[in-house]
Order: C-alpha cells, then sequence, then structure tokens
C-alpha cells in the first residue's frame, strides 16, 4: 500500500540511482517522485573526479558539504569546501565540474528537475 510515505536512508538508497534520491526519474507513484526538484546523496572517494564539465547548465544547484574535503571548478573560480555546512550555489547557465580532494559526502540539490536529462556515472 502506497499511503505517499518514505522512509528510507540516504546512504543506502543512493547506490539505486548514482546518488539521486529524489527527481522526475523516479516512478510517479513514489513519494520520491519530483517534477521541481532534484536531490542526490553523494559520496566520493578520495580523487574521485567528474569525468568532463557540464555544459549547457539548465538547473539552480546547491551542493553542501557533509564531510570531506570537496573542490567545485566553475568558470571564473575554483570553490573549495572543507568544513562541514560550507556550501556553493551557481544557477542556470554556469559551467561546471569537482573533485573530491579527500573522502567526501556531498548533498546536491538541483532544480528543476529536468526530464530526459540522464543520470550518468560521476553526474
Amino acid at each position: 500500500m502506497n499511503d505517499g510515505v518514505y522512509v528510507g536512508n540516504a546512504g543506502k538508497d543512493a547506490v539505486l540511482d548514482k546518488g539521486w534520491l529524489l527527481g522526475h526519474f523516479k516512478d510517479a507513484d513514489d513519494p520520491r517522485y519530483s517534477g521541481t526538484v532534484e536531490i542526490k546523496w553523494g559520496v566520493h572517494p578520495r580523487g574521485d573526479e567528474r569525468s568532463q564539465w557540464v555544459t549547457g547548465e539548465q538547473r539552480t544547484a546547491l551542493l553542501v558539504l557533509i564531510k570531506g574535503r570537496f573542490r567545485v571548478e566553475l568558470p571564473d573560480r575554483s570553490v573549495l569546501l572543507e568544513e562541514q555546512g560550507d556550501y556553493v550555489v551557481w544557477g542556470r547557465g554556469v559551467d561546471h565540474s569537482w573533485t573530491a580532494e579527500e573522502e567526501s559526502v556531498v548533498l546536491t540539490v538541483r532544480w528543476p528537475s529536468v526530464p530526459g536529462y540522464s543520470v550518468v556515472q560521476g553526474d
């Protein structure tokens, strides 16, 4: 029975969709389905990095450091997140990439949730 409630563990559920917990890519009857926002629990080993820059971004993003040391590369600057709770926000059209300088856990929130944008390794 679907009562509109989902209880889970981010660390365990994250492995099901490459870290993404909530967004358009969940089944429509799943409480984690959203056409307006996407949420990711990203666990990254030291040295993990995005395979290529994201270009032509259609969403706004918020990335919050839970633990570790994580660098976000933006067109005109490099942002180092090193204290729990450090965060960075970038808007639509801002290209970006990232590197985990230490084993890191980051929470990413993106909006809107864009159908057709595939969930790929390192996203």
